[in-house]
């Protein structure tokens, strides 16, 4: 039997389609014992170097070879799983619309995640690999009700049940609380020892490659770098500066005032609100006051109804309208309209981004924030394009104004998003998750520009997010929801 020198290997790789070809040949070969990171900033190249290790595309030259033993399946299909997680459900939630989640009639036509795992044996690995996810509580809910957390360990379980040779993960780590992360990294340190499972890791943040990945493979500039041992890589990563950009500081200070009729000292009051989907209760008798110029951190595990308290306040959730809430000092239900209370607020979350399926020019992505519509309906004028453009290139994305969104990294797609939360000067912003995806150099900047904005007289933030060193300098206030149980 010849020796097997490697399970992928590409050979001066060259994709023949132009729009997805990176910048010069590659050739890049993944052995059987390794455990690898492909590591860049957001559109460096790495879902491109992807596309190519899996034969997406066809080539207009070089090769790509696989060797998949022991498996004795020996095609690509059955041996190659890839998920990337970029706070979409998937194909299997093709026809999701924003406020799907929160509106109980549409649930129920979302699949279970029972049906959605197909066929299994119950084996001791299955039963294990249940077990470390606490999948069983999950496996009679709907797939749409899942929380990030919940959604992650369904996919992975669902992909790990067909046992593949090669699991590729595009940002396993995104949207995971501190002990969901810490079980995901447990349960894949624990693979990479069983088995022949090959594991590679496609990461924007080098703060998040695991202790078992043995080689990391640099990509930048649409170009592939040396495959490097993990520990030489990590000798090599450069400290990204930890002080305050004063220039973009200022310039956001500058910033003319949009709204000025908004002058309720409360921002926010909810009186013992509760929320419940048939028998699962996520928020029980909440109080909550936010006053004006208030900048708060929103925490809490996955599923302890982050997301479901912040649709409440941004009024796409049905339900708000039975619970005690005021906004900006009226009362829910008083005769405003939806888009009345929309238009004080920014907001970003993955919700919205998972919703966001207009390939339209990036330009009139963020455009669409002037009117608070998914997608642009009502044409910009000169000076509000203007106004776009700006946020644009103080986010750093100016250079992709005109090209259609769909086609952006998922890092890049999240930073116009944050750019169309910031166009209409909202004297409330709301921000979930906003830096996820984010390589270290945009989140960096992206928590300047949230501090530089919330410096401006009377801006009020509420901020989610599962890093502590992601929340900016002003927070001054925070809320911690425990999950119901």
């Amino acid at each position: 039997m010849t020796e097997q020198r490697y399970t992928i290997a590409l050979t001066d790789a060259v994709a023949r389609n132009p729009q997805v070809r990176l910048e010069a040949p590659v050739s890049l070969e993944l052995k059987p014992a390794e455990h690898v990171a492909i590591v860049g900033p957001n559109g460096a190249g790495k879902s491109l170097l992807v596309d190519l290790l899996t034969g997406r595309y066809p080539l207009l030259s070089g090769s790509v070879c696989y060797d998949f033993r022991p498996s004795e399946r020996q095609t690509v299909y059955e041996n190659i799983r890839y998920i990337a997680f970029r706070d979409t459900y998937g194909s299997a939630d093709a026809n999701y619309y924003y406020q799907q989640r929160w509106n109980a009639h549409d649930q129920e036509e979302a699949p279970l995640v029972r049906d959605l795992l197909g066929n299994y044996e119950e084996t001791e690995e299955v039963c294990t690999l249940f077990d470390m996810f606490g999948l069983r509580p999950l496996l009679d809910k709907r797939v749409i009700l899942l929380s990030s957390g919940e959604l992650r360990k369904f996919q992975l379980t669902k992909a790990l049940l067909t046992m593949p040779r090669v699991l590729i993960l595009d940002n396993p780590f995104i949207g995971l609380d501190a002990s969901a992360r810490a079980l995901l990294t447990d349960l894949l340190n624990r693979l990479s020892t069983l088995g022949s499972l090959q594991l590679v890791l496609v990461l924007s943040v080098e703060r998040d490659i695991p202790s078992f990945i043995t080689h990391v493979v640099p990509v930048g500039g649409k170009r592939v770098g040396e495959k490097l041992p993990a520990e030489v890589y990590r000798q090599c990563s450069r400290v990204l500066p930890e002080t305050a950009d004063r220039d973009l500081f200022r310039r956001i200070a500058e910033l003319p005032y949009r709204h000025t009729d908004y002058m309720s000292e409360e921002v926010i009051l909810l009186n013992r609100v509760s929320i419940r989907y048939d028998d699962r209760t996520i928020l029980r008798d909440l109080d909550w006051t936010v006053h004006r110029g208030e900048h708060w951190a929103l925490s809490g595990e996955n599923g302890a109804g982050k997301s479901t308290l912040l649709s409440l306040v941004c009024a796409d959730n049905p339900q708000s309208y039975a619970c005690d809430i005021r906004l900006f000092g009226r009362q829910r239900g008083s005769g405003e309209s939806i888009w009345d209370i929309k238009r004080h607020i920014g907001y970003v979350s993955p919700e919205m981004h998972r919703a966001y399926q207009k390939n339209l020019p990036a330009v009139d992505i963020v455009a669409s924030g002037l009117h608070d519509s998914i997608g642009l309906y009502r044409r910009p004028k000169a000076d509000e394009l203007d106004v776009c453009r700006w946020w644009m290139d103080t986010l750093g994305v100016s250079a992709l104004q005109d090209r259609p969104f769909l086609s952006l990294s998922s890092g890049e797609q999240r930073l116009c998003l944050l750019a169309r939360a910031f166009v209409k000067d909202p004297e409330l912003l709301i921000l979930d998750e906003p830096l996820h995806g984010l390589d270290s150099g945009r989140r960096w900047l992206a928590r300047q520009v949230i501090e530089a904005f919330c410096r401006r007289q009377n801006k009020t933030l509420v901020m989610v997010t599962h890093y502590e060193e992601e929340l900016p300098p002003c927070i001054d206030h925070r809320l911690h929801l425990v999950r119901q149980h």
